[in-house]
């Protein structure tokens, strides 16, 4: 976790250093259904590179926002979850999906009606 000096004064500021980034939300979003495998979520989230999900998952987890549980199996089996402070951050996330569900909506009226 960062510690306080590490942190923008504002909390908007604050939050968008924590998840400033496109793979960071989808990555959430996907946590947000069920715990997830490292492969599971790079065939999941199209166009994102190995190194990206890796560099992702690593600041998320070590901002505190994600867990990381290792299985001592053969192969060894590390699954991906929502934290107990990533789990706060659904509301965030439900309301950016709907707003992205209307703007959608907005949009498809607009462009009919300039048909």
């Amino acid at each position: 976790m960062k510690t306080k000096d590490e942190l923008p004064d504002c909390p908007v500021a604050t939050t968008v250093q924590l998840l400033g980034s496109k793979w960071k939300l989808l990555i959430l979003r996907n946590l947000l259904t069920r715990p997830w495998r490292f492969n599971e979520l790079r065939r999941d989230l199209e166009g994102i590179s190995q190194k990206v999900l890796t560099d992702s998952l690593r600041s998320l987890e070590e901002d505190g926002i994600i867990t990381r549980s290792v299985y001592p199996e053969v192969p060894p089996r590390v699954e991906y979850a929502m934290s107990e402070l990533g789990e706060s951050m659904r509301p965030i996330i439900d309301a950016m999906a709907e707003f992205g569900i209307r703007y959608k909506e907005l949009s498809r009226k607009n462009t009919e009606e300039k048909a």
